[in-house]
C-alpha cells in the first residue's frame, strides 16, 4: 500500500532511534530543507529515495516496496526485439500518459502448414506513420495437436520478434520452451489444475507466466498469489473473458484495483484475445490489455490498430515532432521554391506529402515551434517573424538556393510585413492556407 508523507517521515533519519542515523536528520543533502519536506515529495512521487544516503536498510525496504509501480513491468524478447508492458500509473491518458503500448500478436497453430510463412509476414510488416515506423510485436504459437516444438522452432527462425507459447500441458510447454531457447517467450497458461507444474517451468526457464481463471477475479488473484509464492515474479493475468462487455468490465476493474486500491495481487499486465474482431482489439488497446492476440494476419485489420495504439500511447502533453531544419523534396535545385512550416509532425507530413505526390521539387524549412501546428504556434508566439527569420538564417538554406523568395503558410499572412523587416532583401510570398492547395499554388505562382 502507498505510504502517506507522515508515514514516510517516520522511516527517515529524523525519526530514527539510532544516534548515528539521527545525526543526519534535516541534513539537507537531499536538496530539501527538512526530512518532512523530503517525505512529502516522496509521497507525491516528485523525489527519489536514492537522494537520502542515510535511510536504514529496513526502512529502505519498506519505502521501496511502497514506491514500486502498481502494475509490474513484464519483459519478453525475441532474438532481435523485446517488448515491455506494465508499469502504468493512470486510468486515463490525459492524467499523465500511458507508457508501454500493448503488444499485438498474431496466433498460429502447430497444425498450420504455413505457420512459418505467417510469422515471416508478421516480421516483415511495417508502415510509416508521421515519421514513426509501426510494426507488430510477435507471434503466439498454439498447441493444437501438431508438432509444437517444431512449429515453435520454425516460427522463431522466421520471426525474430517475441513469442507467446500457448498450451496448458506442462510437457508440451517444456518442449516449446526448449525450442525457444535463446529468447524469452511468454508462457500461457497456468490454471487451477496445472499451476504448480507451469510455475515450476516458468521459474526454471526464467520466463513470464500467464495465470488463467475464467471470470472469477477472486480465483484469479488467489492463483496469481500462489504462483508468486512458488517463485514466479513475472506474471500476466488472463481473466478468461472474450467478449465486449465482460472484458471491458473486468479489465477496468482489475486496472482500478491495481491503481486506485494498490492491490498487489492483481498488479500485473493483462492478456486479451480478440479473434478476428478489430473493434474488440481496439477496445483492448484502450482498456487495458498488455498483450493482444489476433487470430490472423491481415494488413487491412492491423493498420488501424497500430495507428490507434500509436496515438493512444503518445504523451498528450508532448506533440509528435520532427527535427527542425531543411528538407529536400523531389531533389530540388537552387532555383526551386522555398517553403516554411512548423515542426508539428502532422503539419510537416501534410505539406511534404502533398508536394512530393505532385512531383514538384521544393525546399521545405521546418522551424522549431515546440511541436505545435501553424495556428497554435502563432497564437502561442512560437511561430513569429523573428523565429521564421532565425530559421532562414541558421539552417544554411541561403547557400543551397540562388534566390531570396520564401513562401509562408496562408494562416500567418498577418506576419508578412514583420518578416520582410526581419529578412531585408527577401521577397515573402503568402501561400495557401491548406497543404492540399500547395501543388496548384506552386504550378501557377512560382516561376
Amino acid at each position: 500500500m502507498a505510504l502517506t508523507g507522515l508515514q514516510i517521515y517516520k522511516l527517515l533519519p529524523a525519526s530514527s532511534t539510532k544516534p548515528e542515523v539521527k545525526a543526519h536528520a534535516n541534513c539537507k543533502e537531499c536538496g530539501y530543507p527538512t526530512c518532512l519536506a523530503f517525505a512529502m515529495k516522496l509521497a507525491a512521487k516528485q523525489a527519489e529515495l536514492s537522494l537520502c544516503p542515510y535511510v536504514e536498510e529496513e526502512s529502505k525496504r519498506q519505502l521501496e516496496e511502497s514506491a514500486a509501480p502498481p502494475i509490474r513491468l513484464i519483459t519478453i524478447a525475441g532474438s532481435a526485439k523485446k517488448l515491455e508492458v506494465g508499469n502504468e500509473l493512470v486510468l486515463y491518458r490525459h492524467e499523465k500518459t500511458f507508457y508501454h503500448p500493448p503488444g499485438l500478436f498474431v496466433r498460429v497453430k502447430d497444425t498450420q502448414p504455413d505457420a512459418a510463412q505467417v510469422a515471416e509476414a508478421v516480421a516483415a510488416y511495417s508502415v510509416d506513420y508521421v515519421g514513426m515506423s509501426l510494426t507488430l510485436d510477435g507471434v503466439a504459437v498454439e498447441a493444437a495437436g501438431g508438432d509444437f516444438a517444431s512449429t515453435v522452432a520454425a516460427v522463431k527462425a522466421a520471426c525474430p520478434f517475441p513469442l507467446i507459447l500457448m498450451t496448458s500441458d506442462p510437457a508440451t510447454a517444456e518442449a516449446g520452451l526448449k525450442a525457444a531457447q535463446g529468447t524469452m517467450p511468454l508462457l500461457w497458461a497456468a490454471d487451477a489444475q496445472n499451476w504448480q507444474a507451469m510455475a515450476k517451468l516458468a521459474a526454471q526457464y526464467k520466463v513470464p507466466l500467464v495465470v488463467l481463471a475464467n471470470g472469477d477475479l477472486n480465483a484469479l488473484a488467489d492463483l496469481a498469489e500462489q504462483v508468486k509464492n512458488a517463485g514466479v515474479e513475472d506474471i500476466v493475468l488472463d481473466p478468461g473473458t472474450r467478449g465486449y462487455a465482460d472484458s471491458l468490465a473486468i479489465f477496468t476493474q482489475l486496472r482500478r484495483l491495481a491503481l486506485k486500491k494498490n492491490e498487489r495481487k492483481v498488479g500485473y499486465p493483462l492478456i486479451a484475445f480478440a479473434g478476428d474482431d478489430a473493434t474488440l482489439a481496439a477496445q483492448h488497446i484502450a482498456k487495458y490489455a498488455g498483450f493482444i492476440v489476433l487470430d490472423r494476419f491481415d494488413p487491412a485489420m492491423v493498420y488501424p490498430l497500430i495507428v490507434l495504439r500509436a496515438n493512444l500511447f503518445t504523451d498528450p502533453q508532448k506533440p509528435i515532432q520532427v527535427l527542425p531544419g531543411v528538407y529536400e523534396i523531389n531533389k530540388p535545385g537552387p532555383s526551386d521554391p522555398l517553403m516554411i512550416t512548423t515542426n508539428f509532425s502532422i503539419t510537416y507530413f501534410s505539406v511534404a506529402n502533398e508536394v512530393e505526390s505532385s512531383g514538384l521539387p521544393g525546399w521545405l524549412l521546418v522551424a522549431d515551434a515546440e511541436g505545435m501546428s501553424v495556428l497554435t504556434a502563432w497564437a502561442a508566439g512560437k511561430f513569429d517573424a523573428e523565429r521564421i527569420a532565425k530559421t532562414v538564417k541558421t539552417t544554411g538554406i541561403e547557400q543551397k538556393i540562388n534566390h531570396k523568395r520564401l513562401i509562408i503558410p496562408g494562416h500567418v499572412a498577418v506576419l508578412l510585413g514583420e518578416i520582410e523587416e526581419e529578412l531585408p532583401g527577401w521577397e515573402i510570398n503568402v501561400g495557401p492556407r491548406e497543404a492540399v492547395d500547395l501543388p496548384n499554388y506552386l504550378k501557377t505562382r512560382w516561376g
